[in-house]
């Protein structure tokens, strides 16, 4: 197996698995590159399979990150995606013992990744996570979880902010809430928009431009998230088909 560690230089000329052939998503993925230059500077970490393939982890100090958990001196990953063909050849495993073999170097007491209490897009997989040691800590709103491991036992235990269980908005229509982290965030934004629009319904999207404001949101998972009449939904970057049809089913959504 032949991984590489992106570095800056590399983003310039290298793909960075997300949406790899998309036309739609080209100027998503440029943003995204951009974003992980600057969070490199902070300790992040883009590590991948060295061929044309969705398989890499993502992760950095939490200290750094763009989620509402409270976890000093622990590591976090944002992503770990392995798709299609690569799947069930222990490419996963490699992926998550080299973030462990990092943040055992870097002198930290565990790794958190936030995870769903069942299977859902876009979400990791949870029984991987538990088949590796990894135990959940905290739960949040409708089906959020905080995954640990943690080596340093008589480290503080990892929990979602205050903030993050909120998980309403005091805003009509449709809100979402989103940072650069996934560019298929950008790619459903405009359909929706369009959508809500043909029905008559508000539309607001927030997108989180620091780790400070990404820390203070309402929701545990901050790459993409939103609300109906004020009350949350769901995190799924759904087709315009889908989000119609959802609307169709809700009080008001069919106007």
């Amino acid at each position: 197996m032949e991984f590489m560690t992106m570095t800056p230089e590399l983003l310039e000329t290298e793909h960075i698995c997300c949406a790899l052939g998309a036309k739609a998503y080209e100027e998503a993925v440029s943003g995204k590159k951009s974003w992980l230059k600057d969070r490199m500077a902070e300790g992040l970490v883009f590590y991948r399979l060295n061929e044309r393939a969705k398989v890499f982890i993502e992760y950095l100090p939490t200290e750094a990150a763009w989620v509402p958990v409270d976890a000093p001196n622990f590591m976090m990953i944002n992503c770990l995606w392995v798709s299609g063909k690569y799947k069930g050849q222990g490419y996963g495993r490699h992926l998550l013992e080299h973030c462990i073999e990092d943040a055992r170097n870097r002198g930290m007491d565990g790794i958190v990744h936030v995870l769903a209490g069942k299977k859902m897009p876009y979400l990791s997989e949870r029984r991987f996570f538990l088949h590796h040691g990894f135990q959940i800590v905290d739960e949040a709103g409708p089906y959020y979880e905080l995954a640990v491991l943690q080596w340093n036992d008589s480290a503080p235990q990892p929990v979602f902010r205050q903030e993050a269980r909120s998980l309403a908005v005091n805003q009509p229509g449709i809100v979402v809430y989103y940072t650069p982290q996934c560019p298929f965030a950008f790619g459903v934004l405009q359909e929706w928009r369009d959508a809500a629009a043909e029905r008559g319904i508000p539309f607001c999207a927030h997108l989180l431009k620091s780790r400070e404001e990404a820390q203070r949101a309402p929701v545990p998972w901050t790459t993409f998230a939103f609300f109906y009449n004020g009350q949350y939904v769901s995190h799924e970057m759904m087709s315009r088909g889908k989000f119609e049809r959802m609307l169709d089913g809700m009080p008001g959504g069919n106007q």
